[in-house]
């Protein structure tokens, strides 16, 4: 891969996927050095790792912001015990604190995440917890609604009656109005649908894939997406970390690259865009897609107040967001 973007300009880094911070710090600072190796790095380059919030994995903070990282993203998830460990995590409450605690004294930014709408919960216990988290001075915060899906811990034990209490749609639907309230009030600006952050702290990365930028995906498993010429390759790794670096040891860790159609790149681009507060270029749009979105939906979503679109963008408004997939599915239907 970098024998085939050589002269590109390296924006970001993001060590993310199972738990990176349990890597060693010298190992990270490896990666990084061979990536400013490759490639010509921008002059903020954006390094984030994700890490657990355990004080064993605290400890090594220090070690990983020496080997070049300077952002990092907390897996809190709830500031609960009970909760925790219904969500299946080991840290506690105070781990998680002691270990934000120690991150914010060594990186200009830091991140984590929160889950909510979970078994239990109401409107005054989330709005007390998100106050809570609000005023740990993080610059950014990832607010996640609690969902069930088929195949996954959770949706099997939904299947069999042992997933009690979670809040109905209209207590979850209150329960992001009061994000957003309270989010804005506390200054950390909603920028995407589950992101927030103060001014000047969003993540950069994660901004790369909702502007349907080129990323490499590197790494067991990983994905990414890559312009070559006029064609945009997906890519996949081998899942297996054994496999990917017997294949690693012979030139290459992938197990898949295959070409996206233009069509296909518009509908991957809608579904990033509409999900940020950039909102969808229309003319790129239809530019991937060789057609324009149809007039008389765009007309319709308009009149329901659902977004907002000026002829050259589209963006999904506050009512909006809360239906967000199904103006994704009416606008990629027309």
């Amino acid at each position: 891969m970098g024998a085939e973007t050589q002269g590109r300009i390296l924006n970001t880094i993001f060590f993310g996927g199972g738990t990176p911070s349990l890597m060693d710090p010298d190992t990270v600072a490896q990666v990084i050095d061979a990536a400013r190796r490759l490639w010509r790095t921008s002059n903020d380059l954006e390094i984030t790792l994700e890490a657990n919030p355990g004080s064993v994995e605290a400890g090594r903070f220090a070690a990983f912001r020496d080997g070049g990282v300077n952002r990092i993203s907390m897996g809190i998830q709830a500031l609960n015990d009970t909760d925790l460990k219904r969500l299946g995590r080991i840290h506690t409450v105070n781990e998680a604190c002691a270990a934000f605690d120690v991150a914010r004294d060594l990186f200009a930014n830091v991140s984590f995440d929160l889950i909510y709408a979970r078994q239990d919960q109401t409107l005054a216990d989330w709005k007390q917890e998100l106050k809570q988290a609000l005023s740990m001075a993080v610059d950014h915060i990832s607010l996640y609604q609690l969902t069930v899906e088929d195949g996954t811990a959770f949706g099997d034990r939904h299947a069999l009656g042992k997933l009690r209490g979670l809040p109905d749609e209209d207590l979850s639907a209150d329960m992001y109005q009061l994000t957003q309230e309270v989010c804005g009030e506390s200054g950390m600006h909603r920028y995407e649908v589950s992101n927030h952050a103060r001014p000047g702290a969003e993540s950069r990365h994660n901004l790369i894939y909702w502007r349907y930028g080129d990323y490499l995906g590197i790494g067991p498993g990983a994905h990414g997406r890559l312009s070559l010429g006029r064609t945009r390759m997906a890519t996949e790794s081998w899942k297996s970390p054994a496999k990917w670096i017997g294949k690693v040891d012979h030139g290459s860790g992938e197990r898949l690259r295959q070409a996206i159609t233009k069509p296909e790149q518009a509908d991957e681009y809608l579904m990033m865009a509409l999900r940020i507060t950039d909102g969808l270029d229309v003319d790129r749009y239809t530019a991937l897609a060789g057609r324009p979105l149809n007039t008389e939906t765009r007309k319709s979503l308009v009149d329901l107040g659902m977004i907002g679109d000026t002829g050259s963008k589209i963006i999904v408004l506050k009512q909006g967001l809360m239906v967000l997939n199904a103006i994704t599915k009416e606008l990629l239907a027309s």
